[in-house]
């Protein structure tokens, strides 16, 4: 069976990993090459996309 070439995992009231071969382009920021990155799901980051650790702050919660 083959791999995935990108996973998405989704972290207990935190981000979503984003791991593999894949490109993210956004009028706001550049595209990324990293193979591994946390992208925001509780939409208070200052660098959205991406998670810059806020949802701590504000107490994010995911529903379960």
């Amino acid at each position: 069976m083959n791999e995935p070439s990108v996973t998405i995992t989704p972290c207990p009231n935190g981000p979503l990993l984003v791991r593999g071969d894949f490109s993210i382009e956004n009028l706001d920021t550049e595209g990324t090459d990293r193979r591994t990155v946390a992208l925001c799901r509780c939409g208070m980051s200052a660098i959205k996309p991406f998670c810059d650790g806020t949802h701590k702050l504000v107490d994010f919660r995911t529903i379960s």
